[in-house]
């Protein structure tokens, strides 16, 4: 497994496009760093200080961060879709198999790629959310309860990227093509928000819709991690008549889980029935 490992870190390493991406990737989420400790002066008249809207303290930091974190995927998906990419265009995908390395490897060297990232920039965001929770959090409030409550979303944010990735990957071996595998995904996406708008308003009530699309690719991706607006408003306006739910429920990984599966199987499929 190490060597497969190696084997990838070296091929995207070789790449400077893939390193440039590596290192946007990384550096964004530190951004949040930055916002968190923001004021923004508007013309003299006030002050806005984003750490007063208790945003950034425990636990809503947990929340906050992995939801807009989330977004700096598609750098990492540009990655995956290349490096796919690149193995057919580049032949060495043949040439990789000629010497030796089976389908199977293939893959699981890629997948292997991709959690061993995962892993990393989970980490990274934990560090992150726990230095603005830190700094933000009244120092009478800090005690484990309320510092790890709400912590769960870096598990969601882990599967989330995962099952994404995931989905890049087996798109990239589908289409063979980055250009392709970049479209297929758009694609997908946009298939999903018509099939819920059919399920919604021309077959079913909107709870029914809702139980069926969560089954949808994209949408248990976004299901992982809810929109935190609602709940920011309602932080600061108790008697606001918006509810969300924003627990994360087992059924939600499961889901997640089983598309991450059933991407790597195919992957797998497809480059096994295929002649290179």
């Amino acid at each position: 497994m190490i060597r497969l490992l190696q084997i990838e870190f070296q091929k995207l390493w070789q790449n400077k496009m893939s390193k440039v991406l590596i290192y946007i990737s990384f550096i964004l989420p530190f951004s949040i760093l930055i916002l968190s400790s923001l004021k923004i002066n508007f013309f003299g008249y006030f002050t806005l200080d984003l750490s007063e809207t208790k945003i950034f303290e425990f636990p809503y930091i947990w929340h906050i961060t992995t939801y807009f974190v989330a977004y700096f995927k598609i750098f990492f998906a540009i990655i995956v879709v290349f490096m796919i990419g690149n193995e057919y265009s580049n032949r060495t995908l043949k040439q990789n198999l000629i010497d030796g390395l089976s389908k199977k490897e293939f893959v699981l060297s890629k997948f292997t790629f991709i959690i061993s990232y995962c892993l990393l920039m989970t980490l990274v965001v934990f560090i992150i959310t726990l230095i603005i929770g830190m700094f933000n959090t009244p120092s009478q409030d800090i005690y484990f309860d309320t510092v790890f409550s709400s912590s769960e979303f870096i598990v969601a944010y882990f599967f989330k990227i995962l099952a994404f990735f995931s989905f890049c990957l087996f798109a990239a071996v589908l289409a063979k093509r980055s250009v392709f595998a970049l479209a297929v995904l758009f694609i997908v996406n946009i298939i999903e928000w018509i099939a819920y708008l059919l399920l919604r308003f021309k077959f079913f009530d909107e709870q029914t819709a809702d139980g069926i699309a969560q089954f949808f690719p994209f949408t248990s991706m976004y299901n992982l991690i809810e929109e935190p607006a609602s709940r920011i408003v309602r932080l600061h306006a108790p008697t606001n008549t918006i509810v969300t739910d924003y627990t994360l429920y087992w059924h939600e990984i499961a889901i997640a889980a089983g598309w991450i599966f059933l991407f790597i199987f195919f992957s797998y499929r497809l480059l096994k029935r295929r002649d290179l």
